[in-house]
């Protein structure tokens, strides 16, 4: 009954009042609502579905034959985000990837851009590589990402999670501000 005496104002402001509080956070695009609310500058991507632990004891960073590999699904998986990235506009300035051909393919099947190969995003789980050498090497990339800049790493769990503290499941991906050392898992739908 007041909405009739108070007149359309009023009447807007309800209208206006209910559209606004109907919105949710849940609503808002994943991948920009975690880089704003942390001003990140990192993307840090796990590759796609790779099925298995760790590598072959014979691997060589050159013969995708002796590493772990995706899988159908994982290129699948690989391919959906991807579809995700371009379908909101999420488009790195920057691209890395870890020379371990599971990123490489991963970035490849995403088809959002060339990825860099870059040693600092290498796995150190099986000591193929030196867990110190290669996040010092991070670290200085880092530290080089220019203000407004947002990089696209695409790497393995172990270095995701020495730099952020999250261990992301095969495919996901972690928001991370390099200058306060925030970070915030992003959940796609």
């Amino acid at each position: 009954m007041w909405l009739r005496s108070a007149g359309r104002p009023a009447q807007a402001m309800v209208f206006l009042l209910t559209v606004l509080f109907s919105i949710t956070p849940a609503a808002a695009e994943p991948v920009r609502t975690a880089i704003n609310a942390i001003n990140a500058d990192i993307l840090f991507m796990r590759h796609a579905l790779a099925p298995g632990t760790g590598d072959p004891s014979h691997f060589q960073i050159d013969d995708c034959a002796t590493q772990r590999n995706l899988d159908e699904r994982g290129r699948a998986q690989a391919r959906t985000i991807g579809a995700y990235f371009s379908t909101h506009d999420i488009a790195p300035d920057v691209i890395l990837s870890s020379q371990w051909c599971r990123c490489r393919e991963t970035v490849i099947e995403m088809d959002i851009g060339a990825a860099a190969p870059f040693a600092g995003l290498n796995s150190f789980f099986d000591g193929h590589v030196d867990r110190g050498e290669t996040l010092a090497m991070l670290r200085a990339r880092m530290d080089q990402i220019a203000p407004g800049q947002l990089v696209l790493m695409v790497t393995h769990q172990v270095v995701i999670s020495a730099i952020t503290g999250i261990a992301p499941r095969s495919g996901g991906i972690i928001a991370y501000n390099s200058r306060t050392n925030t970070a915030r898992r992003i959940d796609l739908p």
